[in-house]
Order: structure tokens, then sequence, then C-alpha cells
């Protein structure tokens, strides 16, 4: 992101310590700072000066694998690695280099020290200080347009801030101002919600968000002094599209319990998600701005090669960029084989056996059908086209240097299995975002530029599929108010474009069968993107024993080079309770005042 000049920046990014709610106010920090002298006129007086106070919102948006010189950030059952996480012993108090523990600073450009907890509560408190500058009467000098664009920047961030806290560790006071540090936090403002009074809050900045931003910056008088650099900037794509997933989630059977105590979908918030995300589509097809990247090219999506920035024509919203060489030391150290000098440390995070499962036939059908033609005794031929886009498996080439360890040798005993430390504990390793294969060079990794999507198209049409099934009305063969596309003709374009065909008519005889195809398609789809720990819990799924264990594959290799004497061993059965739907709060934010109480079970 090429970001607007901004005097101002400096004076808020240096040494500024946050607490949860209550941080250090612009003000008294300027009050000491040497350019004290700087007035708020040439701070907020035109949109210039103005958008650079925004763009330090964008420095506070974590990307989610680079957080640590290795970070796990995929907590549900997907991967395995050569040691135990802690959330697989249910212990979810540890950050993992990705929850909390970091001191804002959003000009350090270092990924390494963005944490999704304080930069989530700056970037809230930097929203409501430019709204209520906005407001300020004679204080800005600009046109309409300049203004819309500022404020629907300013609605978005307070919305989507508050959901990446949510989405985590629940509901929360939803605070529009911004705070006095003298202010007792004794009023109805500071009690915490619950995450659908929450959403709710959320979606109603999405909503007025969407309707002040332009389709693209590109196309607006304001975007034209960044004319070709205003890809990442928050559009009113973005605004539909979280606009839906709040709902959506606020919908979801495990937020709805807690706030109605109903283990199922809410109808009603069901039918507005589906609405919000008819608007997103609509608006997508008449302007072709978003579309599903081709298969051809579908891993454009998450990686490049050259320094090139993934995304394609899909992605809506990807993490900031702060060091672009970052990726071949924290995306990609820890999931390639150590064998080619690549891995970064002694992490080797691998996906497990039993999450592989999820991936289908050539043919489209489950690999439990009857009918799939699933071999358990040659499990790794006539899989869907995605399994062999992500999945490494015995025998595959790596990388194309030379020498033996080129191929995969995933077999009991051998190289990468046994021989190298760390070892694939499963028997496979994934390549979303580390692609190892027959072209993959020591060269090629250094210049390698992968980021994991916050949003993008196959999410929406997942999304839309599943707010429509579950609306007021809904089902398999249901549309929004506002969009002609039924939910399975939604979940077949996903699978289309993956080179599968239609979904099997008996996958969508009812909501509950249809539904389970949308938790197979997300999983597959949305495969190590952090989706599918929120995915799990928000179902009420977390515990499911569906997705307790994760499992390895033990094989010898025959002599025709396929897998012989197969085994699958459990490695680890996650511990999940009820009080793992949220994640706990450090006992020192609980602490800030009596209403902000910890999360139930901690």
């Amino acid at each position: 992101m090429k970001n607007i000049t901004f005097r101002y920046t400096k004076m808020l990014s240096a040494k500024v310590l946050l607490s949860a709610l209550l941080l250090v106010s612009c003000e008294s920090y300027l009050d000491k700072a040497p350019e004290a002298d700087i007035t708020e006129k040439v701070a907020f007086g035109n949109f210039i000066s103005f958008q650079g106070f925004i763009e330090e919102m964008y420095n506070c948006i974590m990307d989610p694998n680079k957080g640590g010189a290795w970070n796990k950030y995929l907590f549900a059952d997907e991967t395995l690695n050569n040691y135990p996480y802690a959330f697989d012993n249910g212990n979810y108090w540890g950050n993992e280099a990705y929850f909390y523990g970091q001191t804002v600073n959003t000009t350090d450009n270092n990924s390494r020290t963005k944490r999704v907890w304080e930069y989530a509560w700056y970037g809230i408190r930097k929203a409501n200080i430019a709204l209520e500058k906005l407001d300020q009467e004679g204080l800005f000098q600009g046109t309409q347009e300049e203004k819309d664009h500022l404020r629907g920047q300013a609605l978005f961030f307070r919305g989507w801030f508050y959901f990446e806290i949510c989405r985590y560790w629940g509901g929360m006071p939803y605070i529009n101002r911004a705070l006095n540090p003298s202010e007792e936090m004794t009023t109805e403002e500071f009690k915490r919600l619950n995450f659908q009074e929450t959403a709710k809050k959320m979606a109603a900045d999405f909503r007025a968000a969407a309707d002040l931003l332009p389709v693209h910056w590109d196309k607006s008088q304001p975007g034209q002094a960044t004319l070709g650099q205003n890809r990442d900037r928050i559009n009113k794509f973005h605004a539909l599209g979280y606009l839906g997933k709040s709902l959506l989630y606020a919908a979801s059977p495990m937020i709805n319990e807690e706030a109605q105590g109903v283990n199922a979908f809410d109808p009603v918030l069901a039918k507005q998600a589906a609405d919000a995300f008819g608007e997103f589509l609509k608006l997508a097809d008449e302007t072709g701005q978003y579309k599903l990247q081709p298969w051809a090219s579908w891993t454009d999506i998450f990686w490049r090669w050259n320094w090139e920035r993934p995304g394609g024509t899909e992605a809506i919203m990807m993490p900031t960029i702060f060091q672009r060489d970052r990726v071949r030391w924290s995306a990609m150290g820890a999931t390639v084989p150590s064998s080619f000098a690549m891995n970064s440390g002694s992490d080797a995070d691998v996906p497990a056996h039993s999450f592989t499962k999820n991936y289908g036939m050539a043919n489209g059908l489950p690999i439990d059908d009857p009918k799939s033609g699933f071999n358990p005794n040659d499990p790794w031929t006539g899989r869907e086209p995605r399994f062999y886009k992500d999945i490494v498996v015995d025998g595959d080439q790596i990388h194309s240097a030379a020498g033996s360890d080129k191929f995969a040798q995933l077999y009991n005993g051998g190289f990468h299995r046994n021989q190298i430390n760390p070892p694939s504990v499963t028997g496979y390793y994934y390549k979303r975002y580390s692609p190892i294969g027959p072209a993959f060079t020591a060269t090629l990794a250094n210049a390698l530029q992968a980021y994991q999507p916050y949003l993008r198209m196959a999410d929406i049409y997942l999304m839309y599929a599943e707010a429509v099934n579950f609306a007021t009305g809904g089902g398999p063969k249901a549309t929004s108010s506002n969009y002609t596309m039924t939910a399975e003709k939604a979940l077949n374009t996903v699978r289309n474009r993956a080179q599968l065909p239609d979904l099997d008519p008996k996958f969508a005889t009812s909501k509950d069968v249809f539904f389970e195809e949308i938790v197979r398609e997300r999983a597959v789809e949305l495969a190590f993107e952090g989706a599918r720990f929120c995915d799990l819990r928000r179902w009420n799924r977390n515990g499911d024993p569906r997705y307790l264990d994760k499992t390895a594959l033990d094989f010898n290799r025959g002599a025709n080079g396929k897998p012989i004497n197969i085994v699958e061993r459990l490695v680890v059965r996650r511990s999940v309770e009820k009080k793992h739907n949220w994640l706990p709060i450090q006992v020192s934010f609980t602490r800030m005042y009596k209403d902000f109480p910890q999360n139930p079970g901690w």
C-alpha cells in the first residue's frame, strides 16, 4: 500500500502503551510531544493530512502467519507440529505470537510486533477520534466526497477491529467515542455485551460505511492522488462483506445459544446476512471488480514469485504488508522440509491426516460416500484437484535441487519422516503458502510473497450459501431477497471453479444435509486460512467428536511406489470444553474495572 504522507504520524506512534479499553489519549500525548505546536487544523483540516491519520489504522491489521519467527495461527483440527499445541491440550492462555503481548507501534514496519488485542483497541480509539474530528464544526475543510471517504473508513475500521476482538474473546462494550483517561467506567456504556449484541453494533457501522465508501478509490476524486495504488484501500465491498460476515456470525448456533439459549441458527439474522451478501454479489456482477480467480491461476490468490503481490481477482481484504522478506522466515519457514535449507527453526507444521479426509474425490463425492470410488489402500489417487494443489504426499517432488531428498520420503523410516529434525509427524506437508514442488528453489523462496486473505470471493459465496440456507424461508433452493442465486448454486460456483461437478442432488434435500456439504467445502476451500477455528466454534462444533482427533498416516512404500501396510494413528485428541467457546482474557485486563468480567469457565 502506498501511504499518503502524514506529518502527524510520528507524533502518535512511538511508545504508546495500551491497556484494554482505556488508552493513553492522543491529546495528552501530544501535549508532551516536541511538535505540540502543530495544531488540530494542520492535522485534521484537509483530506491529505486527515487520511494520514486514518492510515495508521491500516497498520493495525495483523499479518496472521508472520507474528513471530514462526507463529501458530491454525488452532483447530487442520495441522500438527512436532510438539503439542497448547490449544490441543485445552490451554487457551498462550498468545502464540498472535493474540496479545506487544506495545503498539504503527510505524516500526515489523510484522513480528503486531498482535490482535492491543492493535485492535488502538485502532478502535483511532476510529473514534477520526469520527469526532470529522464532526467538529469548522475543523475539516474539503469536499463531501472526501469527508465520506474518511468517515466510511473510520466506521469500517471500528466495526472491523471489534470483529477481530470479538471472534476470539466474545462480546465487548461497544465504545463509540474517544475516552478521557480520567473518567470512571461505571456506566452502562462500559458493561460487556454478548457477541450477538456487539455484532449488531458492528453491523450498523459496516452498513453506514458501505453507504459512504466508493466501489473503488481509483474511480473517485479523492483516490486520484494515489491512482493505481488503491488496491488495498477500504471500499464498499469490504464493508458489505463484513456486514454479512458479522451478521452470519451473530446468527450462528454458538452465538445464538449464548444470547437466546437456542443452539441453532437465528433465521432473522441469517436473512439479514444473506441480503448483505446478496447486495455484495449483485454489485460484483455489475462492476466486475471482484470475481473468482480462474482455476489455472488459483494459487495466485495465496502466493506469487518474484516479490509480486498475490490476491488476484479474488482477494478483497489482505493483510498489510510490513516486511516483504518476512514471508521467507515466517509464513514458509516452518512448513517446508528442513532438508532443503528452508526451514527456519525447530517447527514442522504439517496437515493432520484426519483433516485431509475433507478433500473429496474428482467425481465430487466425499471419500466416505459409497459411490465415491475412494480406495483406502491407495488413498491419494483420484482425489479432487485442490488436494493436489494443497497437499504434499509421499513421492511428490518438492524442489529442483540435486539429491535424493528432492522427492518427499514420507513413509515409515523415510528421510522426511524420521531422519530429519524436525520431521513430518503425519506423513504430509502443505503448500498453500509454501509452494514446494518441481520448480521450487532457494532463489525463488527468497522472493516469495505469500499472504493469508482476510476476505475473498469464495468465502463470500460460501457464507451466502450458509446464510440463505438458514434464513427465514431458506434452504438449498432458496435465494436472498435481493439476489437470484440459490444457496445450492453459490456452493456449486465454488466447486465448479475447482473443476468439480455440481453437488449430487442427494446433498440438497434438506437444510441439514446441505449444511454438512457447506462445512466440508469450507474446510477444503478455506483450508489453512484461519477460518476453521472460528467456524467450528460458531457452529458449536469445536468439541464435536468428529473434529477432535488429529491423526497421522503410517505406511511403508511398496515396490511400485504406492503405500502399503497403511495404519491411521491417533497423535492427539483435542481437549475441548464449553469454556473453550471463547479465549480467556488476560487477568490484568479483567481488573481494569468491575464490569469487565472474565469469560465463563476461565
